[in-house]
Formats: structure tokens, C-alpha cells, sequence
């Protein structure tokens, strides 16, 4: 890891209570699609012995990419208050990349992604560079949350599918009664029942689980239960988000 000076170059809401950070990207700052970052706040921000002055953020950004960005849930906490204030052009610290919650290199067979809510986040880096690279490889992500208005990326995801004919998404949504906007996709939670109808035409997939910790470990206990072991499933546990 390398430690880089950057700039706050503008920020987004890209779904309910999500926001996206863009920050330009130090030079001959290299990383693999589905790695993270620590992002360091200046000390101005914050008191001398506050130790909200970091957290580490999975890079949304892909490497073909000419900018880095990170996206949060935006929590009450002092980091992320601190965070959203910061104005525009404001100088950042980068520590990083670190992870390796990468894709498998053989291309015969399938990767199965599960996503819970910010859980979306590396694996955003992930589709985006393969479906930049043409990568001939069966892609599926099975993406949960609670309504449309929660799912960051959701329209972006929805065009990576048409531009890229080896990926497929199965968005759900889990409370569409306390949704605003219509949805015609897949509803109820991620079950054996539906990773089974999924994962029935793959080729011996290799299963990447990304989100709280919680649904993490129900997600191994499915995947358990139906047969998957535990040597073809990778896993990435969003804690404090």
C-alpha cells in the first residue's frame, strides 16, 4: 500500500440515503477491480484526538477508469458527517489499494456475485472492467435490497446487462410495500429456492458474498446447505456502513 495525496471532485446521491464520492486519482495509483482504499480526512475536520479520521472504502471506479470513487451509506457518524461537509476541491488522503476480493482467473467457470445493499460496491469495479475488457466469462449477480429507491447503481447495472451478453443481473427487492416506485422484477428474499434457479445452468460457479455481516453468514449457511463448499465461496463483510 502507498499513501497519495487527492481532491474531492464532486459528490452524488445515487439512491436513498447513498451517497457516491469522485476523487481524482493520484498518478501511478494502480489497483485491481474489487480492492479498497482507506480514505483519510484532513485534520482540520476533525479534533487532533478524534479517531474518526479514516475509513476504508471498496473503490467503485474501475482500473480503465481516470478517477476513483468510493460510496457510502451515509450513517450519522462523525466520519461521514465530517465527509459530506467537505467542500468541493478539498484535499484528501488515500491509503491503498489493499483486498482481494478479485475475480477468478479461469475463465470456464461462472462466478455467481450476492449483494446486499452497499454490498454492491466492489462488485461494481468488478462488472464495470469486464464488461470494458470483454471478458468471456458467465457472469450473475443476484442483488438484494429493500426497494428500487435503496439500490445504488440499479439503472447503471440494468445497462451493463445489455452491454454485455455474458452478464445477467437478478435484482429483488424485500419491502416493496414501502416503495414509491414501481417494480417488476424479482421480489422476497435471496433463498436456496432462488440461488438454485440461478445457478442451475452454470458452469461450476465460484460464489462471491458481499454485505453486512449478518447476511454474510446466512448467505455461507445457504450455500452450505445446498452443497457449495466452502472452497468455491469468497466472501467480503461490510462492518459500520
Amino acid at each position: 500500500m502507498s499513501i497519495n495525496t487527492t481532491t474531492l471532485v464532486a459528490r452524488e446521491e445515487i439512491a436513498a440515503g447513498t451517497m457516491a464520492f469522485h476523487l481524482q486519482r493520484p498518478k501511478d495509483f494502480e489497483f485491481k477491480p474489487g480492492q479498497a482504499l482507506e480514505l483519510i480526512l484532513p485534520v482540520q475536520t476533525t479534533t487532533p484526538d478524534d479517531p474518526n479520521t479514516r475509513h476504508a472504502f471498496s473503490i467503485v471506479a474501475a482500473p480503465y477508469q481516470d478517477e476513483l470513487v468510493v460510496a457510502t451509506r451515509m450513517r450519522d457518524s462523525a466520519f461521514k458527517r465530517a465527509l459530506k461537509a467537505l467542500p468541493i476541491g478539498s484535499a484528501l488522503t488515500v491509503d491503498g489499494p489493499f483486498g482481494s476480493l478479485g475475480l477468478h482467473n479461469d475463465l470456464r467457470r461462472a462466478a455467481l456475485f450476492i449483494a446486499g445493499g452497499i454490498g454492491i460496491t466492489p462488485i461494481m469495479s468488478i462488472l464495470r472492467q469486464a464488461a470494458q475488457d470483454q471478458r468471456p466469462q458467465r457472469l450473475v449477480l443476484l442483488y438484494s435490497n429493500r426497494r428500487p429507491e435503496d439500490a445504488a447503481f440499479l439503472e447503471e447495472l440494468q445497462g451493463l446487462e445489455k452491454k454485455n451478453p455474458h452478464f445477467e443481473l437478478v435484482a429483488t427487492m424485500t419491502d416493496m410495500k414501502a416503495s414509491q416506485r414501481p417494480w417488476a422484477g424479482q421480489t422476497g428474499l435471496v433463498d436456496a429456492a432462488l440461488i438454485g434457479r440461478v445457478t442451475g445452468e452454470l458452469r461450476a460457479p465460484i460464489f462471491y458474498v458481499v454485505g453486512p455481516p449478518g447476511m454474510v453468514e446466512a448467505m455461507r449457511q445457504t450455500l452450505n446447505r445446498a452443497g457449495v463448499n466452502d472452497d468455491d465461496i469468497r466472501s467480503e463483510e461490510f462492518y459500520g456502513y
